[in-house]
């Protein structure tokens, strides 16, 4: 199952690196240590830290100049003979912006072959590499915008500072909601994606389908967590204004609605990545549906709907088939992966390669998504696979859902993101969960979210919440 781990940015390291920084003369151009550019002079290792697999594996099946992969997968040879090395560290408790961040830290004096060529970072903490010396302004590289153009504008915003872009993704993550079509049958009498969409086009008609959804015997969502992303992507401003965290009254409405669904057991009390909230994907499920961007359908829905992991991915294979997609109440996104180049690469013509195959190429774009049902970076590319009256996903019922992450991808809005987010969401979340169980009252949690949030960023004076 391919999980989303979001944990907290730590502060105290990211201000270490900009003291740093400041100290030796950090610059978008490298240190002078660095080697010069050309394919003559570049370092014979191309250092690729992530947190999984999933790049590794987009790069290993789709970047043209893969030669070899070794067994272990741990290195992968290119054409030309320089070896590329994979550090993979799980972000469990922060692990990999840690190591990340030390790594960065000694940048300037590690070897030609244990410099950070490429790093790979999540939109919630993208600020917090994006808005400091050890990232490269793409542009320096030599991508253009031309190169750029068929790309989403929000996958260039969350890695643009001050005019600046500082990274490039492959792919784009538009969010719908995903029902289970039997269940749909059940509740509206009808598993058209048009019909259901119309059922629950906004909150208001979305909670009146889980009323009938609880008549008849199921959950309209599994946990918590489930609608948090789609109420939080579509805030009025950023969280945080000077020194004041200012909470806004759509991330109110998710608490007012995750607490009546908890009350009425319109949920399942579950919360994101538990094994109960992967077991209601299942062949056991009652849950009607699921808020999932593009990755999770493909890899996280899809995989939690099999009876038999190692089997075949066919009708058959428990629920496999009995998922469809449709909008949902709002537009939203939910995760992406970014490429940036670190700041001393010794191989900046490689790694502007890599960049402009593996998010700029159209026919590349296309066939990853061709073969893994992931949406890619490229509008022009997307269009042709949404315009395709042949094309459909054998795990959706043959639905094209590349044509309804097409339509939602072109309203997402970044303007309102900051370097606050990936803490502010993660600890109003967490605050509110006592809440929902019942454990305490929501002024208490109110203080509990207001206590976490400023000692996770002690420069942060105030909370305020919407009045009512």
């Amino acid at each position: 199952m391919k999980k989303r781990t979001k944990k907290l940015i730590s502060m105290s390291l990211a201000s270490i690196m900009a003291l740093s920084l400041a100290g030796c003369g950090g610059s978008s151009g490298g240190s002078d240590s660095s080697k010069k550019e050309g394919s003559g002079d570049a370092g014979k290792t191309l250092n690729i830290w992530c947190w999984n697999d999933e790049f590794q594996s987009r790069f290993n099946d789709y970047y043209p100049e893969v030669e070899k992969v070794s067994k272990d997968k741990s290195t992968t040879t290119l054409k030309d003979g320089t070896v590329v090395k994979w550090t993979i560290n799980p972000n469990e408790n922060n692990n990999y912006q840690n190591k990340l961040d030390e790594a960065l830290l000694n940048q300037e004096k590690a070897s030609a072959d244990d410099k950070i060529d490429i790093f790979l970072i999540e939109a919630d903490y993208a600020l917090k590499y994006v808005d400091s010396d050890y990232t490269m302004d793409i542009k320096d590289l030599g991508l253009t915008d031309d190169d750029l153009s068929e790309q989403y504008q929000y996958t260039k915003d969350i890695v643009t500072i001050d005019g600046t872009q500082k990274g490039t993704t492959w792919q784009a993550t538009p969010g719908l909601f995903a029902y289970r079509r039997s269940i749909a049958k059940d509740v509206l009498g009808t598993d058209d994606p048009e019909q259901v969409q119309a059922a629950v086009a906004d909150w208001d008609k979305f909670n009146a389908v889980a009323e009938k959804a609880n008549e008849k015997g199921y959950k309209m969502l599994s946990g918590y967590d489930d609608a948090y992303r789609t109420f939080s992507n579509n805030v009025a401003a950023p969280w945080v204004d000077g020194k004041t965290v200012k909470v806004d009254e759509n991330i109110m409405k998710w608490v007012d609605q995750t607490k009546t669904f908890t009350d009425k057991g319109y949920n399942n009390k579950t919360s994101l990545w538990d094994d109960a909230w992967a077991k209601d994907q299942g062949p056991e499920g009652k849950v009607f549906g699921f808020f999932y961007s593009t990755w999770g359908i493909n890899f996280t829905l899809l995989g939690n709907s099999l009876a038999d992991p190692d089997g075949e991915k066919e009708v058959g294979n428990g629920i496999y088939g009995d998922y469809a997609v449709c909008q949902g109440p709002e537009p939203y996104y939910w995760g992406g992966t970014w490429i940036c180049a670190a700041t001393g690469t010794d191989n900046k013509d490689e790694v502007a390669d890599i960049m402009k195959k593996l998010t700029c190429d159209k026919d590349i774009m296309k066939q990853i998504t061709l073969d893994t049902e992931d949406y890619t970076n490229n509008k022009s590319a997307m269009k042709e696979i949404a315009d395709d009256p042949d094309y459909g996903s054998a795990f959706l019922g043959g639905q094209n859902h590349i044509k309804l992450f097409a339509e939602q991808a072109e309203k997402i809005d970044m303007s309102n993101a900051g370097k606050y987010d990936q803490g502010c969401n993660e600890k109003i979340q967490a605050a509110f969960k006592d809440y929902f169980d019942g454990k305490v009252d929501e002024d208490t949690a109110k203080k509990n979210f207001e206590k976490a949030i400023t000692e996770l960023y002690p420069n942060l004076e105030k909370v305020e919440w919407p009045s009512n």
